[in-house]
């Protein structure tokens, strides 16, 4: 079993639910980033999505745009995310992290996706979301990942419908992603009405546990999201505390709210 797949069992035999937090690699610098990183997990994050900054997302709003560009002034790359990843490993064993980013990076590296997964796999990542790789270019990625014991996560949207939704689950692992609402990232509220009937619908197709991201930012949604699903994702709402350059500690403490919220729901 994997980080991933330990960590949802585990939280199964306790009756909660996952809280997973994104935040981008190296925003506002690599030391600043590896701080929080490293206090996550006693904030109540179960699983950690770190940012690969990139020059041209397509999924991210502007906060998290904003939060890569602050990353890439300060120096910050692929190879200084697996740095971060190394150096959180030396003191936390038990938290999976999950790199999510862009095709891009990995691709132009030298030595491409052979190297990009040897130093991943090496460093101690769980999983991989890389937004712009469709199922029909498994080959790519996500088979040499999974070949490597590395989870590749898909995301599944409200425009995921019942004939492409086979294809999203066929290779996924460790859990699937539900985008909540159709846009881009920090956008509108998730509604979990909205939401419950898509993660049983996903939960049958692919067996695996569906976490629920985009338009969460508050310890209520957090805790309205989670109980229709196995866990909540949430991202532009802690990057924009890093943003408005609240300390450490600040940021710390706003991220143990929202992770009660998401701890306090009831099984779906």
């Amino acid at each position: 079993m994997s980080r991933i797949d330990k960590c949802f069992a585990r939280l199964n035999e306790q009756g909660r639910k996952a809280f997973v937090t994104y935040m981008m690699g190296g925003d506002p610098d690599h030391e600043t980033s590896l701080e929080i990183m490293r206090g996550l997990p006693a904030a109540g994050v179960d699983i950690i999505e770190l940012g690969m900054p990139f020059t041209d997302p397509m999924a991210d709003g502007p906060t998290i745009q904003a939060a890569g560009q602050r990353a890439l002034a300060a120096g910050g790359s692929v190879s200084r995310v697996f740095e971060m990843v190394r150096a959180f490993r030396a003191n936390d064993d038990t938290t999976p992290i999950v790199l999510m980013g862009y095709y891009n990076p990995i691709y132009a590296r030298v030595g491409g996706v052979a190297r990009f997964l040897d130093e991943a796999a090496e460093a101690g990542v769980d999983g991989l979301i890389v937004v712009d790789l469709p199922p029909e270019e498994d080959a790519e990625l996500c088979l040499p990942a999974q070949a490597k014991g590395i989870n590749f996560i898909r995301l599944a949207t409200p425009t995921t419908d019942d004939k492409r939704l086979p294809a999203v689950a066929r290779n996924t692992s460790g859990f699937v992603y539900y985008v909540s609402v159709t846009g881009t990232t920090g956008g509108q509220a998730a509604n979990a009405a909205e939401v419950a009937p898509e993660v049983a619908r996903i939960r049958a197709a692919a067996n695996l546990p569906v976490v629920v991201g985009f338009g969460i930012s508050t310890p209520e949604s957090a805790r309205e999201v989670a109980s229709v699903a196995d866990g909540c994702v949430v991202g532009s709402a802690i990057v924009k505390q890093i943003g408005d350059g609240r300390s450490v500690a600040e940021v710390l403490e706003f991220v143990a709210g929202l992770a009660a919220g998401a701890h306090s729901a009831g099984k779906a």
